[in-house]
């Protein structure tokens, strides 16, 4: 893999760095709801209880980019700034071994996600240690998301987005686009949690696989892009007064095809690691009694029973097809996104909305006898719909 790197475009570069997330609001809240079931059952009954706090607030870190300026660099750590060639060579693993030699403030502007990793990791462990329910629930969430971030290959390279390669939009395709559009066909089963005995060995290990991805992120793109015309790539959307761009489901269903089995192997594997460390900050406070935190303090039979309902569906692989993931769970919009149109459509007008009051299904009025007549009627304000013309 080749990359120029513009070194007029790096000060820009590093500013937008931290707008960039990992695997989007759906992977991390399917990474953590899937590393709950990889959990034994002296931590399970605990977790699950808590699984909706958790599955949550797993997504916090990316909430709160936008206000706290220290959190982004969090989240990635570019290897390739320290040498295209040997970086896993050159960077010690060790905090202090590597701030000795490129300095701490290069490592926050290159990113510090392994050791985000196993400072949140003794948190939890300290969590464990004091018996805090919330503090419990917090980092291991946030342990969740700073380990999920660590298996997405664009977040180990200051190209994070394509952005110095003309493909701008890459980190979203692969890390949300993907699994969104194609879950049903991920296998989510993975391994049940075992104590690791070098956190920060394990940590490193997942960001060097990450890393010996990236050849094949942004060239089995490239591949594409040179059969597949620019005007079926795209689709573009218009919100705000600002009109963006995003790959198409076109060009995602290509590039499925070319790196799903890559996107889906990082998927599957990020659980297995989350819910290990979080047994592992578990063992390390001496194995507190989790069903002691608990109130009730045993299983529910309603909790029993759907916890194995979703046991036994993700054994099977089909989570997904059931609907039981929380991430698929539909919230209450608030606004209505701008419909997203390809190239060749955005000059087509747009459909136009049915009424207030009448079913988007119902056919469109003729203008000259189906009105739509609004009245108001009583002391407290009601307004009630009239149809005329039916």
């Amino acid at each position: 893999m080749k990359k120029t790197i513009l070194p007029l475009l790096l000060a820009a570069l590093m500013l937008a760095h931290g707008t960039a997330g990992a695997w989007g609001f759906f992977g991390h809240r399917t990474i953590t709801q899937v590393a709950v079931y990889e959990l034994p059952s002296s931590l399970q009954a605990f977790y699950y209880r808590h699984m909706g706090d958790l599955v949550r607030q797993s997504t916090a870190p990316d909430e709160r980019r936008n206000d706290d300026p220290t959190e982004a660099p969090k989240h990635y750590i570019d290897m390739d700034h320290y040498s295209e060639d040997n970086p896993f060579g050159k960077m010690p693993r060790q905090y202090d071994k590597a701030a000795e030699k490129f300095k701490p403030d290069t490592l926050k502007k290159y990113g510090t996600v392994p050791w985000v990793v196993m400072e949140v990791k003794d948190n939890l462990t300290e969590a464990f240690r004091q018996r805090d329910t919330t503090a419990i629930i917090k980092y291991s969430a946030e342990l969740s998301h700073y380990v999920g971030d660590a298996f997405v290959p664009l977040h180990t390279t200051i190209n994070y987005d394509g952005q110095l390669t003309d493909q701008k939009g890459l980190h979203s395709l692969w890390e949300s686009q993907l699994p969104e559009r194609f879950i049903n066909d991920y296998k989510l089963v993975g391994e049940p949690a075992k104590y690791v005995k070098d956190p920060l060995a394990a940590i490193w290990e997942v960001i060097q696989q990450s890393y010996g991805f990236l050849g094949e992120t942004f060239d089995r793109a490239t591949k594409i892009e040179k059969t597949m015309k620019p005007d079926v790539r795209f689709t573009f959307s218009h919100r705000y007064g600002k009109t963006s761009r995003r790959y198409s489901d076109a060009f995602a269903d290509a590039y499925e095809k070319e790196v799903g089995g890559m996107v889906d192997y990082r998927l599957k594997g990020a659980p297995t690691l989350v819910s290990s460390l979080w047994l592992t900050a578990w063992q390390d406070a001496g194995k507190p009694d989790l069903n002691a935190l608990m109130t009730p303090s045993k299983p529910t039979k309603e909790e029993k029973e759907k916890l194995s309902t979703e046991l036994s569906a993700w054994k099977k692989n089909t989570l997904a097809q059931d609907q039981l993931l929380l991430a698929q769970q539909k919230v209450k919009k608030v606004e209505t996104a701008d419909e997203i149109k390809s190239a060749k459509e955005m000059a087509e007008p747009a459909a136009t909305e049915a009424p207030e009051g009448v079913p988007a299904s119902a056919p469109a009025p003729t203008p000259a006898t189906d009105k739509v007549k609004v009245k108001t009627k009583g002391k407290d304000g009601s307004e009630k719909v009239k149809l005329k013309g039916e």
